[in-house]
């Protein structure tokens, strides 16, 4: 049973960008929100990331870097952090997933998974 002192939420909404997307070039672009809760009892702070981002033609892009958007948040319990990014495809139609490498105030690491997304540009599946 996973220990509840290190428990953080991932919420994430995704949604299709029309105006940077480009069809005739096959860029399709999708942003997404994530919110991270600590739902947890120990204050973490997110070090790092990974996604796995799959096209419709199953293309994988793995993406690792530290921190979100620039920054490294920490989360108190019941603190939430939002940011918002964006990734594209050449498919108009695909998925990511990932996980948060996190970093507890006593020294423990732990991964957060992210939930995996659909990105699918409208007018495309029936």
């Amino acid at each position: 049973m996973p220990d509840k002192s290190y428990q953080i939420e991932v919420e994430a909404e995704p949604h299709y960008i029309a105006e940077q997307s480009n069809v005739a070039t096959d860029v399709y672009v999708f942003a997404y929100r994530i919110r991270l809760t600590n739902t947890g009892s120990e204050p973490a702070q997110l070090v790092s990331r990974h996604w796995i981002i799959v096209d419709a033609n199953n293309q994988e892009q793995e993406v690792r870097g530290m921190g979100v958007v620039g920054e490294q948040p920490r989360l108190e319990p019941g603190q939430s952090f939002e940011y918002s990014s964006a990734t594209h495809l050449k498919t108009p139609y695909g998925s990511m997933r990932g996980s948060y490498q996190m970093l507890a105030d006593d020294g423990k690491r732990f991964d957060v998974t992210i939930p995996e997304m659909t990105l699918v540009a409208p007018r495309v599946l029936h």
